[in-house]
């Protein structure tokens, strides 16, 4: 690491120059080039349309090498005027490799540093894997930390003082690695937002796999179309209305108290585009229930809740090739190192289990013991939109009762919301949450905890405001 007298050296120099000084910054395993991004609009490499404009700024562009076979790509943003001292790292999306630019560019916006990562990989598919173990350690958890540890270095050289406090934004994966560090590194941030997260992701892939092969019948083919999705949600959400909701409210108001049957919807003749056959309502009471072992009917995920069948389609099948699952390379390479894998391959109960033993330790965020965390002052902040056809709504508020359980006071540090409503990170026809980057840092640095989020609908409506989930044990 560098010295402190090259730390202030760095740190009183012209803005200019304490950017260019930063490329000859000795960092432990990592290089770095830098340049100034003039105030304005900008483009990165890889864009095809321009950030919104920004205050100047000290762009940071590294490469670490933690271990052999690892290479993790981040950035870092330094504000060249006033800086709030604060630090931002917004989360990825799925497996792809590219930085979270528009996140990155808010946090300059707001005077904060900004910091991504690539998490150790290039591409957007599982198949980056191939022939790389360690890619999937870095994608797990490392690049996320091993990120953060070099845009400390690089913020006290370029101030000359650490931020006063660190903020980890993210939705999706992002809402994984969100959860990822406030359970292995507890110290790396102050605040965390973990937005849908899909922690559990050797059961989400599960649970993608088994609405794929429920939705198949003995020679291969699909059982229930695409094209039936949204009537089953229409019908889902009208059969869970309360008495209390508005009769044309086009979402449901508390989807994880709702158990719908399909059968309502079953053909009294021929099939029809208006309602389903018996092998139909077969298929989709499997799917709503979620993925068994077959042998001992333990639960292996959770199905998607009520009133977000529209949005099925997207992850029920490869959309390139919907003869194959979604995330077939997340079976194929992570779980069995084997190119020949085909779904008719899989066994629920012994693959099942070997795969869950080998990946869950790297790839999974299921952790309830946040003391650590806790100790630390930490403050971690967790939203799920309830029509989510990605993230399954009851994954968030299985670990929320896990963390209540393996964590005294979690109340203090920790709180779920649920949006009704609500998409995969947004969209859907419910009012998302507002304002929560600023509502984590009123949390963290002003000791107030969110009772509740204030919302609003994509034409600028507001909604009902969240109260955070006082959830039973």
């Amino acid at each position: 690491m560098i010295g402190l007298a090259s730390a202030l050296l760095v740190a009183t120099a012209p803005a200019s120059e304490r950017c260019e000084a930063l490329a000859g910054l000795a960092l432990d395993q990592a290089s770095l080039t830098t340049e100034v991004v003039a105030a304005g609009s900008w483009t990165p490499p890889g864009l095809t349309r321009p950030l919104p404009e920004t205050p100047a700024f000290c762009r940071v562009t590294g490469t670490a090498r933690p271990v052999a076979g690892s290479e993790i790509g981040f950035e870092v943003w330094l504000p060249l005027g006033d800086w709030t001292g604060r630090l931002w790292m917004t989360g990825n999306g799925g497996y792809s490799s590219a930085l979270p630019y528009f996140g990155m560019a808010e946090a300059v916006r707001a005077g904060a540093v900004a910091v991504g990562t690539d998490t150790g990989h290039t591409g957007d598919d599982p198949d980056f894997a191939i022939g790389r173990p360690e890619a999937i350690v870095d994608w797990g958890h490392r690049a996320v930390h091993v990120s953060m540890v070099q845009a400390r270095a690089v913020v006290d050289a370029f101030y000359g003082r650490a931020p006063d406090w660190s903020y980890f934004n993210g939705c999706s994966t992002g809402g994984h690695q969100a959860l990822m560090e406030a359970q292995r590194y507890p110290e790396d941030f102050d605040g965390v937002l973990a937005g849908a997260p899909g922690n559990y992701r050797t059961r989400l892939n599960a649970a993608f796999l088994w609405q794929f092969t429920q939705n198949r019948d003995a020679e291969g083919r699909q059982i229930l179309p695409a094209s039936k999705l949204p009537m089953i949600s229409r019908a889902a959400i009208a059969a869970c209305r309360r008495p209390d909701d508005d009769p044309d409210q086009p979402w449901v108001t508390a989807p994880q108290a709702c158990a719908f049957d399909p059968a309502v919807l079953a053909c009294a003749g021929d099939d029809r585009p208006d309602c389903l056959t018996g092998e139909q309502v077969a298929a989709l009471r499997r799917m709503y229930a979620g993925a068994t072992n077959p042998r001992t009917g333990e639960r292996i995920a959770y199905g998607w809740p009520p009133g977000s069948e529209a949005g099925w389609a997207a992850y029920w099948a490869d959309l390139r090739d919907p003869s194959r699952p979604a995330r077939e390379g997340f079976w194929r390479i992570w779980a069995f190192d084997d190119p020949d894998w085909t779904w008719r391959d899989f066994d629920f109960d012994a693959d099942w289990s070997r795969v869950h033993a080998r990946l869950a330790p790297v790839i999974d965020a299921d952790n309830p013991d946040f003391s650590a965390f806790r100790n630390s002052g930490g403050k971690l902040l967790q939203w799920h939109g309830g029509a989510d056809p990605v993230v399954p709504l009851a994954d968030s508020i299985a670990y929320a009762k896990a963390v209540k359980q393996g964590t005294p006071g979690s109340a203090t540090f920790y709180r779920l919301f649920i949006a009704p409503g609500v998409g995969h990170c947004g969209g859907g026809p419910g009012a998302a949450p507002q304002g929560l980057q600023a509502t984590l840092e009123a949390w963290v640095e002003t000791g107030h905890p969110p009772e509740r989020l204030e919302t609003r609908f994509a034409d600028g409506r507001p909604g009902r405001p969240l109260a955070f989930e006082r959830l039973e044990d």
